[in-house]
């Protein structure tokens, strides 16, 4: 087995496809820190850091936050990371090859998790999602339904779906994601660091991300 001494990994997958799942559960089986770029920088804002007021200015009016900027606060995470010989897997980031391009040679990953969920698999996923909005409690018709469709197990309280739930608003951003995800992905491939596992559940693809990571890192446990 070439297990590598220190992994720096990414992993992408488009929205629905149960990247944060996985994420969780590759956190929970091996030794890696989860290094998300969304808590990266709301940490950042909400503690007023020098790089935080920054970052809130283009936040704080809808704008994206720009690649220089972005590059320096990853980068300077990962960096300090791997210098206390930490693995680590980052997620969220890089979200253009241009971006990719620039991080590679900052903060080479040696292994890029792709999950690949059919896109009408997804759809069906997240039509069914349901949400008590007061307290944030979430239902699935297919695998988590309230006791009482469309009432909310606790209060009684009616369901409402988010609009990014509803299936025209998923499938645009899908759309998004493969014309952004493509030219990066890519890139990968050409690096030859890229490791695509398909599935339709979350159930079905772990089990071939754990065996594939199990080549790259030693388990805590070994088992699944």
């Amino acid at each position: 087995m070439a297990v590598i001494k220190r992994l720096h990994a990414l992993i992408m997958g488009a929205p629905g496809s149960g990247k944060g799942t996985v994420s969780e559960r590759i956190v929970q089986s091996f030794n890696l820190l989860h290094v998300s770029s969304g808590d990266i920088l709301r940490n950042m804002i909400r503690e007023k850091t020098d790089l935080g007021v920054q970052v809130n200015k283009f936040v704080s009016n809808g704008q994206l936050v720009p690649d220089e900027l972005m590059l320096k606060i990853i980068g300077d995470e990962l960096n300090r990371l791997s210098s206390s010989n930490n693995n680590w897997l980052l997620d969220g980031f890089p979200r253009t090859k241009s971006q990719a391009l620039s991080l590679f040679k900052i903060a080479p990953v040696q292994v890029v998790i792709s999950l690949d969920v059919p896109f009408d698999v997804i759809i069906d996923r997240v039509k069914g999602r349901w949400i008590h909005a007061p307290s944030g409690r979430v239902y699935n018709t297919d695998f988590n339904a309230p006791k009482v469709p469309g009432r909310d197990d606790v209060t009684g309280e009616l369901l409402v779906q988010r609009e990014d739930d509803k299936p025209e608003s998923v499938k645009k951003r899908l759309e998004i994601y493969s014309q952004m995800a493509g030219p990066i992905l890519e890139y990968y491939a050409e690096q030859n660091v890229l490791a695509k596992f398909s599935g339709k559940t979350t159930n079905e693809i772990w089990p071939q991300v754990y065996k594939y990571l199990a080549t790259k890192i030693e388990p805590k446990e070994k088992i699944v």
